[in-house]
Order: structure tokens, then C-alpha cells, then sequence
């Protein structure tokens, strides 16, 4: 069946059911000319929005409906998080092509509304046309943040740590499976293939991460990583007026990961660097801090990721140590080769830089959208 057979109207009807997930401070959802909703008292309003394209961002034949209506709206979730918010609404646009399926585009709102009901978002309207080439879904997401807890790109400051959320380059190994037509459940690949290909279809926001970081005293810096921690830091880098120094040996890579790229060839911790999606965030370095910090961070965490710093920022304005063209391999004139670093944290849960200077080179590790 096809959107012509049941109509605008009719396509609106059917999917209507089950996006108010959460009532309260909601006016007015789906079924007039506008949504009308309030946000807590005393907070920011938070709006990110995200488009996906076929055959830009995902590959229709390649995936299922639920997958991909679950990433449509996890890729603006996660954007939530990186702010320290809490997502509240969604508003979903659709342009369908008429080769589409009405109940491929079912399976897109249930994969939509689980992630949904997870998280407490209401789908509260949007907008349905059609494409005359394929499949596109722009969602935009509302949320709110008490200000003084708003995490953002221009605050990493000297001295900080940069903890992951998430384990990097396991989306970005879920894609090459996906676009070498290599299948989750491959013999070659044991349970791996599944976790890599799950890690790229079926991403998970780290709300709860994001929330939990926002509270602590000193954390005050974080990004979305959705191109890869060694461009996504870039940006940190030019909104805070900082560099980042990477260790390599300090890089969290996976068994899957390292497995996948011992089975292919590839170096594990370039392939890490260049693949989200995950979330970084900035914070201060205190001698006496990583264990409990750690432990209250698994506590709040209800995935299985844990913060693993990798990298104090050296404070130098313009550069980054790293082999890469863009960037000078020796500090410039005026500032020294050697800045302070945080002492080996023994017996803790984090992960801090140890004697090891090893610099990491990506400037030849493509940007991939993800």
C-alpha cells in the first residue's frame, strides 16, 4: 500500500496513535494548526534539528524502518545530551517517495516512538509531503536546561580532561559492514558484527550521561561526537581557544572494534577517532576525583559505557599536538614543549594520560556522515 491509497489525512490518523508519551505541560499535540506546550519554569529552551537524506545519510534497501526511524530521532537526542539537557518534544517532517511503502514508514514511527517512550519525548506534529527522489526525514527536538548546568563548545579551559561517553569507531565499523553488503550475523564475525552493525543503526543518546555530567561541579564543556572525536574536538579546540593532546595508548577501543580491525587491516585507533557517535565533555582534573566521580557516573548510567579521559588540554591557543598537516608537530614560538600533565591515576576507574608522548595523525582519516 501506498500513501496515495490512504491519503494525507488518513497517513496523519495512523500514525497519530501513541506519540503523546508524556502529557504533562503539554496544551495542545497533534491535530491542530500548531503544538502549544510549557517548559519548567527557570530553565533555557534547547532546539536542534537533523536531517536525513537517502542515500546521503542512510541506505533504504539496507535497513529496516524501525533502525531507521529509532537513528532519525537518536541522532537529535544525542544533540540534547551534549547540551546537558532533558528532551521533552519532537516535531517529524517526512518527504516520501512513491516507491515507499506505507508500511515501511510504520515501522519508522514505531522505531521512532520506542526510542520516544524511552526518554520521555512527545512527537507532537510536523509535516508530510513528497519527494520526487528519496526518502527524507527532518526531525526538530525541544528541550531545556537549567543555565547555569548548559554544557557548551566554547568552555574547555586549560588543564581539563576530555572523557568519552561511549566507545568511538564502532559506528564507523557497522558502516563499512553495512556498505560492503558484509551481514551482522556473518560467520567471520561471531557476536562482533552484530555489535559494530547495532552501534550504527541503532545508536543509543547518552541523555542520562549528559544530565549526570551537567550536575557536577567543573564539568561545563561537551560535544556531540557524530564525525569522529579528532573532528568534532576541532571544534572545541576553535570555540574554547584551546589544544587538545590525544594519547594514543589512552583511546578506548572495544574488543569488537580491535577485533574488526585486526580481521580487515586497519590501524584501531585512527579508525576510533574518525567514527562517532558518541559524546565528549570537558572537565577539570582533580587529583582525588576519578574513582568517585567514575562510580557516581556508572550509578546514573544506565548503558554500558564509562568516562575515560584521554587527553589534558595543554592551553595553547592555535595548535594541537598531532602529526597532522593542519597542525604544527613542534609548538610554536613563545610556547613550551612540555606542559604540565596530570599525574597516573592508579587503581582508579579513569583513565588518565600516562608517560607515554605518543602523538596520534589523522589528517588522512576521511569524515564520514554517520
Amino acid at each position: 500500500m501506498k500513501l496515495k491509497d490512504i491519503g494525507e489525512f488518513g497517513w496523519i490518523r495512523r500514525i497519530g496513535n501513541g506519540c503523546l508519551i508524556r502529557p504533562a505541560n503539554v496544551v495542545r499535540a497533534i491535530g491542530d494548526d500548531a503544538a502549544a506546550f510549557t517548559l519548567p519554569p527557570g530553565e533555557v529552551t534547547l532546539v536542534t534539528t537533523d536531517l536525513l537524506a537517502e542515500g546521503v545519510h542512510f541506505l533504504r534497501h539496507a535497513t529496516s524502518g524501525f533502525n531507521l526511524g529509532h537513528k532519525a530521532l537518536a541522532v537529535n537526542l544525542s544533540d540534547i545530551a551534549a547540551m546537558g539537557g532533558t528532551a521533552r518534544e519532537a516535531f517529524v517532517s517526512i518527504a516520501i517517495p512513491k516507491d515507499c511503502d506505507v508500511d515501511f514508514l510504520d515501522d519508522v514511527y514505531r522505531g521512532m516512538k520506542a526510542l520516544a517512550r524511552r526518554f520521555d519525548v512527545n512527537i507532537l506534529g510536523g509535516d508530510t509531503t513528497h519527494s520526487r527522489s528519496g526518502l527524507i526525514i527532518n526531525i526538530t527536538v525541544v528541550g531545556s536546561v537549567p543555565e547555569a548546568e548548559m554544557c557548551r563548545r566554547d568552555r574547555a579551559a586549560a588543564g581539563d580532561v576530555i572523557c568519552i561517553t561511549g566507545l568511538p569507531g564502532e559506528s564507523r565499523a557497522g558502516l563499512h559492514l553495512i556498505l560492503n553488503d558484509i551481514p551482522a550475523e556473518s560467520p567471520i564475525g561471531s557476536d562482533d558484527f552484530r555489535t559494530l552493525f547495532d552501534a550504527h543503526v541503532l545508536p543509543r543518546p547518552h541523555l542520562e550521561e549528559g544530565r549526570f555530567l551537567a550536575t557536577q561541579n567543573g564539568v561545563h564543556a561537551a560535544i556531540d561526537v557524530s564525525d569522529g572525536v579528532s573532528s568534532d574536538l576541532g571544534h572545541i579546540v576553535r570555540e574554547s581557544g584551546v589544544g587538545i593532546r590525544l594519547y594514543a595508548d589512552q583511546i578506548p577501543i572495544s574488543g569488537p572494534l580491535r577485533r574488526f580491525c585486526e580481521r580487515f587491516g586497519f590501524d584501531p585507533v585512527p579508525y576510533a577517532l574518525s567514527g562517532g557517535r558518541i559524546m565528549c565533555c570537558s572537565a577539570p582534573y582533580r587529583p582525588n576525583r576519578p574513582k568517585p566521580f567514575a562510580g557516581r557516573f556508572r550509578r546514573a548510567s544506565t548503558g554500558p559505557s564509562s568516562p575515560s579521559a584521554i587527553s589534558p588540554t595543554p592551553g595553547h591557543p592555535s595548535w594541537c599536538w598531532r602529526t597532522a598537516a593542519a597542525f604544527p608537530s613542534t609548538p610554536p614560538a613563545g610556547t613550551t614543549s612540555k606542559p604540565d600533565r596530570p599525574p597516573p591515576c592508579r587503581g582508579g576507574d579513569m583513565l588518565f594520560p600516562r608517560k607515554s608522548r605518543t602523538s596520534v595523525g589523522t589528517e588522512n582519516v576521511p569524515a564520514l556522515r554517520i
